[in-house]
This record gives C-alpha cells, sequence and structure tokens, in this order.
C-alpha cells in the first residue's frame, strides 16, 4: 500500500496578500460566489451579533453570496432585512428566495433613503466600484442614516496593497481619508481592523464606527 510521507518542503507555510486575494474569489457560501476575505466573513458575524442592526444595506451585491450569508445570520438572531443593491442582476435565484433580502437593482444613487425611515438599527456595507469618486459619494449618501455604535465598513482598501491605487484613482482609503475629518461622529475601529494584525483585512481602515 502507498504510504505517503509529507516531506519539508510540504510543511512549508507561504502566504501573503496575493494568494489570499486569488483564494478569496473561489470563496462560495452555499454554493454561490461569496467574494470576501475568509477574515471579514468571521468579523461580519461578529458584528452583527453584536450590533443586532435590523437592517443592513449592502452596496454591491454581485452574485449574492455576502447577502445571503448576511441574511442567515439574521435569521440566527431572530430579526432583520437587508437590502442588497446593485446595477446588474447577476444573483444567484437561490438568494433571492430568502425572505430577509430585498433587491435594489439601479444602484445606490437611485435607492430611496426614506425606505430606511421605519428601521432603528442601520449598519451600510459599502462593495460597489471602489472607484474612489463612488466610494466617497456612497459615504457622503449613506452616512447619516447609520445607527450610534453601528457600522459602515468601507471594503477593499486591500487593493492600495494590491498596487492597483491609479487604478481606482485612490479607491476607498482615499475616500475615508478625506471622510473622516469632517465627521467626527465616526471612527476607525481598530478593534476589528487589527484583529488579526494590523489591518490583517481586506477592509484597511474600513470598519468604521459611528460612536456620536
Amino acid at each position: 500500500m502507498f504510504k505517503f510521507r509529507s516531506t519539508p518542503s510540504d510543511e512549508e507555510v507561504q502566504v501573503n496578500i496575493k494568494s489570499i486575494d486569488a483564494g478569496h474569489h473561489q470563496v462560495t457560501y452555499k454554493g454561490i460566489k461569496a467574494i470576501r476575505c475568509p477574515f471579514d466573513y468571521v468579523i461580519y458575524q461578529m458584528i452583527i451579533s453584536e450590533v443586532k442592526p435590523d437592517l443592513v444595506i449592502e452596496i454591491g451585491t454581485r452574485f449574492g453570496g455576502g447577502a445571503l450569508y448576511i441574511a442567515d445570520l439574521m435569521d440566527s438572531l431572530g430579526n432583520g432585512e437587508v437590502h442588497a443593491i446593485d446595477i446588474v442582476d447577476n444573483i444567484n435565484p437561490l438568494v433571492k428566495q430568502h425572505k430577509r433580502i430585498n433587491f435594489f437593482l439601479d444602484g445606490w444613487l437611485n435607492y430611496d433613503i426614506n425606505l430606511t425611515k421605519k428601521f432603528k438599527k442601520i449598519l451600510v456595507i459599502e462593495d460597489a466600484s471602489h472607484m474612489y469618486k463612488d466610494t466617497m459619494g456612497a459615504l457622503n449618501k449613506f452616512y447619516d442614516i447609520v445607527s450610534k455604535d453601528s457600522y459602515f465598513i468601507v471594503e477593499d482598501g486591500i487593493i492600495n496593497e494590491l498596487g492597483l491605487e491609479k487604478k481606482y484613482n485612490g479607491g476607498p482609503l482615499k475616500a475615508i481619508r478625506e471622510f473622516l475629518p469632517v465627521h467626527p461622529e465616526y471612527i476607525v475601529d481598530r478593534k476589528w481592523c487589527d484583529m488579526f494584525g494590523k489591518n490583517a483585512t481586506f477592509n484597511v481602515n474600513g470598519y468604521l464606527k459611528k460612536i456620536i
């Protein structure tokens, strides 16, 4: 019988930002594409458990695996609704069956803020184009509806570390750098950004907590 024998090379650990980036494109939830860093999936469930939002707005839903994950977390809490926003309908049909998810496919610019008035605890996730202009626009549109002690999560500041800052005209981090000085009601929550190491997250400086 063949017996596998490990060698020192088999035991070598090789991991870096690029390998994690390649892997995160393969992440699925219940078989549905859910393109987020696994570190951030762990953080998301901790934040949702702590905040217990009754509305999560996800700007940039794509295939819907992430929205489904959040909706299932809300199921476990027995409360809450997801507003999944995008500009194209690539959403898996299974996601559309979830009772807690409502879909808005005219983009965040056309989303009616008045729809949020009936909710008491709101959390917002910005995960759209990652372009500086779009991230800044979404921050400016949605910042005021986020509830005190909840979060505005700005995804994918990691693009700078991947050398893509110019492609995205500064991207999410440029938007965050400009947003925070004029919005003292928000802080970067280092509890989440640094949980696995200094900014060991794809949402670099992106866990913005509303403290006022």
